[in-house]
């Protein structure tokens, strides 16, 4: 099996290549080999390649910088995903986002939920999905992140060594996402030659408060922090942004659990696997 990775060098790409099958032949790329803004650039990489999948680990994250840059971020999270199916025949994974939802819900997303998006990021991302064919694979997740990565959790151990205490948004929820079983998921809905849309997030719910409340505390298990910092508990208008953030966005993920039969971990344990490997890489 051939396989065509974008965004290689980002949280979930490189899980995936970590965890690629035996006998996958890969070939992992990012921006400074496919710039995805441009449509023959993505054609011509797809003739080179000739893949059997695709899998799309590729967008334009940068929410609240996305409200005054959309045409980028709608290059990259539409407009290559169109190229890419215009350019590929076999199975195309895209990866998308809870963003494409409003946050209005009481219940968990499921996958078939209506989409609402309410800022660019999450309009965009809608947008890319729009092109996926019936026999593509779309895989919606949330919060991602992984140890050496650009993230919250990162982000949180880095501020908790700098200052003498934190403000942190406890009014937007979801679940946290460890960016290695995300990529198992994708793997395993390959072996089972899915097609259709899957949601993907870990076990459990958490606020952003309680997730950098549960950081501190794994942190300081771990000894990657020296003393504990006081965390406040904050609202979103507390803490205005360009982008607006759903305030739920919690994902259904019991359909992906029922085909792949893998169990559902819970956030807190990925966390502190992850901070585990956090430590090892100093």
């Amino acid at each position: 099996m051939k396989v065509l990775i974008t965004g290689a060098k980002g949280q979930l790409g490189r899980g995936l290549v970590a965890s690629a099958p035996a006998g996958t032949e890969l070939h992992a790329v990012d921006i400074d080999e496919c710039d995805l803004t441009d449509a023959n650039a993505i054609r011509d990489l797809v003739q080179k390649v000739s893949p059997d999948i695709i899998i799309n680990a590729a967008a334009y994250t940068a929410v609240d910088k996305a409200e005054s840059d959309e045409e980028t971020a709608r290059a990259i999270n539409a407009g290559a995903v169109k190229a890419l199916c215009e350019a590929h025949h076999g199975k195309l994974v895209h990866v998308s986002t809870d963003f494409v939802f409003d946050g209005q819900s009481s219940r968990a997303y499921q996958p078939e939920h209506p989409r609402a998006p309410i800022s660019v990021y999450g309009r965009t991302k809608a947008e890319g999905e729009d092109h996926l064919r019936a026999s593509d694979v779309l895989v919606r997740t949330a919060w991602v992140y992984t140890a050496g990565g650009a993230n919250f959790v990162r982000t949180m151990l880095r501020l908790m060594c700098e200052k003498p205490a934190l403000n942190v948004v406890a009014d937007q929820i979801g679940a946290p996402t460890w960016a290695p079983g995300l990529a198992a998921t994708i793997w395993g809905l390959l072996s089972k030659d899915a097609s259709g849309t899957f949601h993907h997030s870990d076990a459990g719910t958490a606020s952003w408060y309680d997730f950098a409340v549960a950081i501190q505390e794994e942190a300081l298990a771990l000894g990657l922090l020296d003393a504990a910092i006081p965390i406040t508990p904050i609202t979103t208008a507390d803490y205005p942004t360009p982008a607006a953030r759903p305030a739920f966005s919690l994902l259904d993920s019991s359909k992906t659990r029922a085909l792949l039969q893998d169990g559902h971990t819970h956030w807190r344990i990925n966390l502190r696997q992850m901070l585990r490997e956090e430590k090892t890489l100093g």
